[in-house]
């Protein structure tokens, strides 16, 4: 048995969880979120707790434990409390702006970028080169910052680029020649 998926998961108050079958509807202060379950794992409810288990003992369905177990978790913290990453923009000129529910990205191309969000999903902006993406979801949050990150990722000679705000970029050095 995985011990990860052993562990009991608390709902806290103020989230609502629901279990039909296969779908698990998560609905908080922060947004809803739903899911369907692989078919060889098991939800039970009893109380503010949620349990989950293998159906059975095969190899197979002990694949999924851990897993659907932490998706879940993550879906209840999404909703209770919400997810962030924060992006800075590094380089001279490199900007960006709100438009709309998107951005407008000034990444040293010739012409400005835009991001549009996905739904669930929200973008800010602070001082211009901090972007700020939020949301319930972990995986749209995650996927939302690494599609901007790939707007523009860091090159390895000056750090230039669009990065995550604690990823540190091990830079390389230029060229050393000189006539001889």
């Amino acid at each position: 048995m995985s011990r990860i998926g052993k562990k009991p998961i608390t709902v806290p108050s103020g989230v609502e969880v629901k279990i039909e079958g296969s779908l698990v509807k998560v609905k908080g202060p922060k947004g809803k979120l739903e899911r369907t379950l692989h078919r060889a794992i098991k939800v039970a409810q009893e109380g503010s707790t949620l349990t989950v288990s293998p159906v059975a003992d095969t190899k197979e369905n002990k694949k999924f434990h851990g897993l659907t177990r932490t998706l879940i978790a993550n879906m209840i913290d999404g909703c209770h409390k919400g997810y962030e990453r924060r992006l800075t923009l590094v380089g001279v000129g490199y900007r960006g702006a709100k438009q709309g529910k998107g951005l407008n990205l000034s990444l040293g191309y010739s012409h400005p970028v835009y991001f549009e969000a996905v739904e669930g999903v929200d973008l800010n902006v602070d001082k211009n080169t901090t972007i700020i993406v939020t949301g319930a979801s972990k995986e749209h949050v995650g996927e939302t910052a690494a599609k901007i990150r790939s707007l523009r990722p860091p090159e390895p000679y000056h750090g230039k680029g669009v990065r995550y705000e604690d990823e540190r970029i091990v830079t390389k050095v230029g060229k050393s020649g000189g006539k001889k």
